[in-house]
């Protein structure tokens, strides 16, 4: 009921989000009268803002059409590698005449934990220069028909086994981030146990690999609420509108609400940022500001199942951590992981996976030499600033470059 009301909602604030729409570009467009009024600027960015409060953000784009490589320019080609239900496999690429053939490869696996792997466009495009990206492209649980059946943590594993299956290169390296983290070991594990190639190496980026360390917020209210209340006041069926009528599932809504009310600085910070952009006129910082407005505000429903088992198994149960964690009847074993290169990466003031979380995983691999366990930890740094912005560039990159190379 609460998503249908949601759409009621929406319903009507379209019309003044349209209206606010026209407005905007009546007092922004070079032609129009308006625009030579005094304080045309303002009242343009103002019914900008009013704008997009009702507007539904669809997915945006990855639009990486070529990266700064030296002096160059290197074009980028994006394909779809593989399409399951819940997610497609793509792949960022220079043409084979622009580059050398022996080119590492990277599965870049993106969370499953709200918004669209887009979110991730500074790690591909950064990483484009020295390899080929493939990126897990989550599909919106509410465009995904009930005919194609449900999705639980065991299937966000058995994907991730298939997709490293279906990498082709001299060789390839798995970097996951946050959510991510869990699934990603946890593949690598079952492929380790099954005697099956692993990747040259794994790594973890702020992820709940032990979330009894350290426990933060989310950890927090994990514990102190039975699996039943989740159930109960976060699940809802997707109405009618969408492919997915009928699904049950962790609506994006309620999503979003819940990233706002944990990190207003980085959303308001954002959009204050869009508003004085165009307020001086400079459309070129509006479009970055942009950007990064929509990527945060594009948020996906999840498989009400898939939350679920994540909430039981990683945040109440701890099963990676103890070690009785068992996806498809096969056990779990990081033990069994050997001749790879492990590296941990934390931030010091994550306040969504706590410092120690994601170390957690050098000792689950106990099959690793300490000399091929790596970790590091980004003094300052909060969550998202492990994965965008002069953090990501300056002290996690290099980093995980030094593995790409030394390979």
């Amino acid at each position: 009921m609460l998503y249908q009301l949601l759409e009621y909602q929406r319903s009507l604030l379209t019309p003044v989000s349209d209206w606010a729409s026209e407005l905007t570009r009546a007092f922004a467009d070079p032609d129009s009268p308006l625009a030579r009024m005094p304080g045309a600027p303002c009242v343009a960015a103002g019914c900008d803002m009013l704008a997009r409060l009702g507007r539904e953000y669809g997915k945006p784009d990855f639009a990486i059409a070529s990266v700064p490589d030296g002096a160059r320019e290197l074009p980028i080609q994006e394909q779809v590698i593989t399409e399951r239900p819940f997610c497609r496999l793509l792949r960022f690429a220079p043409p084979p005449a622009a580059v050398a053939a022996t080119r590492p490869a990277v599965l870049l696996c993106a969370p499953l934990a709200g918004h669209h792997a887009v979110l991730l466009r500074e790690v591909v495009s950064t990483l484009l220069p020295l390899c080929d990206v493939y990126v897990s492209d989550w599909i919106d649980a509410r465009e995904v028909p009930l005919s194609a059946g449900s999705f639980h943590l065991d299937d966000y594993v058995a994907y991730l086994q298939d997709f490293l299956r279906a990498i082709e290169a001299p060789s390839r390296h798995l970097l996951a981030v946050c959510q991510a983290t869990v699934p990603a070991l946890a593949a690598v594990s079952l492929l380790a146990s099954a005697g099956e190639p692993l990747p040259a190496s794994l790594t973890l980026v702020g992820g709940p690999i032990d979330a009894r360390e350290n426990p933060t917020a989310v950890d927090r209210l994990a514990l102190r609420q039975p699996l039943s209340w989740f159930a109960r006041h976060l699940i809802h069926t997707v109405p009618p509108r969408y492919a997915g009528a009928g699904r049950r599932v962790y609506p994006s809504f309620l999503q979003h609400a819940g990233l706002v009310a944990a990190h207003p600085s980085r959303l308001m910070g954002s959009h204050w940022d869009y508003y004085m952009d165009l307020m001086q006129g400079d459309r070129a910082a509006a479009a970055l500001h942009l950007r990064t407005c929509d990527e945060y505000n594009a948020v996906i429903d999840m498989a009400a199942e898939f939350y679920l088992d994540t909430i039981r198994i990683v945040f109440q149960e701890f099963r990676l951590a103890r070690g009785d964690w068992s996806v498809g009847g096969r056990p779990v074993r990081p033990q069994d992981i050997r001749g790879i290169e492990l590296l941990t990466v934390e931030g010091e003031l994550d306040d969504i996976a706590g410092p120690g979380q994601t170390r957690a995983a050098a000792d689950l691999c106990s099959g690793l030499a300490a000399r091929h366990k790596h970790h590091l930890m980004v003094a300052g740094s909060g969550h998202y600033e492990l994965f965008t912005g002069p953090r990501w560039r300056d002290e996690v990159f290099p980093a995980v470059a030094a593995l790409l190379t030394a390979a």
